[in-house]
């Protein structure tokens, strides 16, 4: 509620017309009543006020669909927005100018989204000056004191991870090298080098920097997640040396793929690869060698396989059991609670299942999964579902059957490679010439569309919402060029 009250004031101050809003307001949660129970009744006459809410709604945008389908009507509400937008900018100038002096309690904040993130992967920090606010020796300072914000320690009594918090309105990347002063430091006393994390309460940074360089994460890991982080700093064999399983993939192409994928990882230092595979060249059984080598080789533990379609899932389930079957892999779809080391889901399923929490912990944190593999990676998908990718933190495989040419910018991008060379590549043509695959056959048939047109309400919820979206972007640019 007090974090609700200081957005509240923000959003007044920021964008009200003609009205100054005293800094010196305060929430006093105090005075909240408490209320302990609420009778059923009383939530089934919220749940029906909230029904009759959704279907006003819906006719509203219904009715204004409608209005908005005349050219007249169009034109004007373009303007009409135009109008809006120079207005909010002009309100939102002015008061920009007038200093910000409310106490939004930033300190306060901060620990709180840290205390949050810990506890959802199951830190508890009961001791002061252990747990928190750690004294450490042998810092470059005059003194040479300092004290650790939070440190993550094993049951060993040694560290595992350390968080250096930092004042929310600056860069939570200027604890960087604080941080690694801090672990120099525990490293010298105990022994082990932890895992480092630096963080301004609402951006987070990871480094192990025996391994990777930083990078964004969204939360911290469990103590088994960081254990193994740490074992893996040599119990990892080399993915060079590694076999691949002949009785998985057996052709040149598949076992390419494989090798690249794991120079990128070894080799270069990279979390992500993208393979171009054409229909029917065999991509789902390359990545099971693939996860098969990398949890031979100590790479990975759990796997998760993503795909947008039920009818995929089910496939690929079905390629797992049957070419690495000890993974015991699960089908999120039809069973959210069994266990494995390989996972397949489609987008939505996962989505729900990240925000689920037992006793205030998460089961799926952002370290449960090392492998996320992507298929039929395409541009739609990281524009619906991109936070899946940004909330775990793993190593990622795309797949698609798309010529690496025409492969869009964005998926590209998400892989952090340059536009038109993916991981590896093996066409149609190739799969042809080599006799893995034979040519398509055109065949002419008569489409609905060119002939008869579409209608709004006949496209399924996916095409209405790919349409929504080229719309919306038109509309703002027909907009910002009536309004320039």
């Amino acid at each position: 509620m007090r974090e609700l009250f200081h957005f509240s004031y923000w959003l007044a101050r920021t964008y009200l017309p003609r009205t100054k809003v005293d800094p010196k307001l305060a929430c006093s949660v105090e005075s909240l009543p408490r209320v302990s129970t609420i009778a059923s009744t009383t939530l089934s006459e919220l749940k029906a006020v909230a029904a009759k809410y959704f279907e006003r709604v819906e006719a509203e945008e219904t009715a204004q669909a409608e209005r908005f389908a005349s050219e007249t009507e169009r034109a004007r509400l373009e303007v009409e927005v135009a109008r809006l937008r120079a207005e909010i900018a002009h309100v939102k100038t002015e008061n920009a100018k007038t200093l910000d002096t409310h106490d939004y309690d930033e300190a306060a904040t901060r620990d709180l989204f840290i205390d949050l993130l810990l506890r959802e992967a199951g830190w508890t920090f009961v001791k002061p000056g252990h747990d928190t606010e750690y004294p450490v020796t042998g810092m470059p300072t005059k003194k040479g004191d300092g004290f650790v914000d939070y440190v993550l320690w094993g049951d060993d009594g040694k560290p595992l991870g350390l968080v250096e918090a930092k004042r929310t309105r600056r860069d939570g990347r200027e604890g960087q090298q604080q941080a690694r002063l801090y672990a120099d430091c525990l490293e010298a006393k105990f022994g082990q080098r932890p895992i480092i994390f630096y963080t301004n309460g609402y951006e987070h940074w990871i480094w192990d920097d025996r391994r990777y360089p930083p990078r964004p994460i969204q939360g911290f890991l469990t103590k088994d997640q960081l254990e193994l982080a740490i074992q893996r700093r040599t119990i990892r064999k080399p993915l060079a040396m590694e076999r691949i399983d002949r009785t998985i993939v057996d052709r040149h192409y598949q076992e390419r793929a494989i090798r690249r994928i794991c120079e990128a990882f070894e080799r270069d230092s990279s979390r992500k690869g993208l393979l171009v595979m054409a229909t029917g060249a065999g991509k789902t059984r390359t990545v099971a060698a693939l996860a098969d080598l990398l949890m031979r080789a100590n790479w990975v533990r759990r796997v998760l396989f993503l795909a947008d379609r039920t009818a995929l899932v089910n496939q690929a389930g079905t390629a797992f059991k049957k070419h690495l079957p000890s993974s015991s892999p699960v089908n999120l779809v039809t069973d959210k609670t069994s266990t494995g080391r390989v996972y397949v889901s489609t987008y939505p399923t996962m989505m729900g299942l990240i925000d689920e929490t037992v006793d205030q912990k998460r089961r799926f944190g952002n370290g449960y999964f090392q492998l996320i593999v992507i298929d039929e990676a395409h541009r739609s998908i990281y524009r619906k579902y991109g936070a899946i990718f940004d909330y775990f933190d793993s190593l990622l495989i795309g797949l698609t059957a798309t010529p690496k040419d025409e492969v869009d910018r964005d998926t590209y991008r998400l892989f952090d490679l340059e536009r038109g060379v993916p991981t590896d590549a093996y066409g149609l043509e190739e799969a042809v010439k080599d006799h893995y695959l034979v040519p398509p056959r055109a065949v002419s048939v008569p489409i609905k569309f060119p002939q008869e047109g579409i209608t709004y309400s006949d496209l399924t919820e996916s095409e209405k919402e790919e349409w929504d979206a080229i719309e919306s972007r038109l509309r703002w640019w027909s907009a910002r060029e009536v309004f320039q």
